[in-house]
């Protein structure tokens, strides 16, 4: 169970790297960035190393007991300094890059420190899943696990509190984000507490290794998932905003595209429906099939009626925006249905021809969409005479 535990959390984390990697790419010199993709490397690479099975493997190849506990710990420790270096970006302040380095100095003492106790300690017999407690008592090997326990608690609190404090003054996804880092940090922290409290315990002459080898790695995979999950939501919600806008647009419009599907069929003039596309392509797919259609119908564009739909509309509503929708609306079905006359008939009495600087922009195109969801749907038939207003006013 604490290979599987440790394989998940490995491949959450390097799946948020993943979805990290490319920002970091076009970004290669931002150091906020270099450090969110270190903590995700190094934390992955952490319980891929103390996967038992993993720790066997190195153990063999290397043919040194026990060499996986060192490097395991020093991945524990870079991931440590990665974290602290993260919270100084986040913070900020004109010592920022000062106190980065400083942090990264510290913890890269922490790792010399736990290469030179392992090799002055002797840890001959190879446990794959608790080390920490049945070394407990060894002379410098007790020393490197503390070392790194200890290096490991003062990283995940100083996270945990930073996190949760700046999360008081944001909003937002970042907020959202930020509150699951510190969650997650703060089951870091459990890890480092039952740890420590298993081999305090042996000190005594007490076996709770059992806090070492179930409840450790538990909370360490918890505190992974949410920490990879706090990374990602900053960066997915912006996305999913837009989404859900364009998927609001697109509905939007529907009264519209109804209304041109006429044309747009007889002309061929809708693009082919992409499938399987996101939000944002369907509003663009549908947003071009309209234009295609206000393309084609430009000749047929009454700008007297266009100037009395809007004059009459302006004096109902007192809004220019909708008494542009609803002049547009009434020249539209007007156009559909002089369209739809057979060739060489009269065209309208006021005029047929462009509108000039008024082609309808996105945002106009969902008036103009609101105003045609409030008027019956144009049926091809008889030219409307240039006089009659078919759209809406209100």
């Amino acid at each position: 169970m604490n290979s599987l535990i440790n394989y998940v959390s490995c491949g959450a984390l390097w799946l948020g790297l993943v979805v990290k990697a490319p920002d970091l790419l076009r970004h290669r010199r931002d150091p906020y960035l270099r450090a969110i993709c270190a903590v995700l490397g190094l934390a992955g690479l952490c319980f891929l190393l103390g996967a038992p099975p993993t720790v066997g493997a190195v153990n063999r190849l290397s043919g040194v007991p026990n060499l996986a506990a060192p490097l395991t710990y020093a991945a524990i420790t870079g991931y440590c300094a990665a974290s602290q270096v993260l919270v100084v970006h986040w913070r900020g302040g004109p010592r920022v890059h000062r106190t980065a380095r400083r942090w990264a100095l510290a913890y890269a003492a922490v790792v010399l420190g736990i290469a030179v106790t392992f090799a002055l300690g002797d840890a001959p017999v190879e446990r794959r899943t608790d080390l920490d407690t049945y070394y407990a008592t060894t002379p410098f090997i007790a020393h490197m696990i503390v070392l790194y326990l200890v290096a490991h608690l003062v990283a995940v609190t100083v996270t945990t509190v930073s996190s949760l404090r700046w999360a008081r003054r944001v909003r937002g996804g970042l907020r959202a984000g930020l509150t699951l880092l510190g969650v997650g940090s703060l089951c870091g922290a459990g890890y480092s507490v039952a740890k420590l409290a298993a081999v305090a315990a042996s000190w005594s002459g007490r076996d709770w290794s059992a806090l070492g080898t179930a409840f450790s790695p538990a909370a360490a995979g918890l505190g992974a998932l949410l920490m990879v999950v706090g990374v990602l939501v900053p960066l997915v919600t912006p996305r999913v905003s837009e989404w859900r806008r364009a998927r609001r647009t697109y509905a939007r419009l529907e009264p519209l595209e109804r209304a041109l599907d006429d044309v747009l069929t007889r002309r061929a003039l809708r693009l082919p429906r992409p499938r399987f596309a996101s939000p944002t392509t369907r509003l663009v797919w549908r947003q071009t099939s309209i234009h295609n259609a206000l393309s084609h119908l430009d000749a047929y564009f009454d700008r007297d009626l266009y100037d009395r739909a809007r004059t009459g509309a302006l004096a109902v509503t007192d809004d220019p925006e909708r008494a542009e929708a609803a002049a547009w609306a009434a020249v539209i079905i007007a156009a559909l249905r002089h369209e739809t006359q057979p060739a060489g008939a009269a065209p309208p009495p006021g005029g047929t021809g462009p509108l000039p600087g008024r082609v309808p922009g996105p945002a106009a195109l969902g008036r103009i969409a609101d105003a045609l969801g409030r008027t019956a749907p144009p049926v091809p038939a008889a030219a409307v005479p240039s006089g009659t207003t078919t759209a809406g006013t209100s």
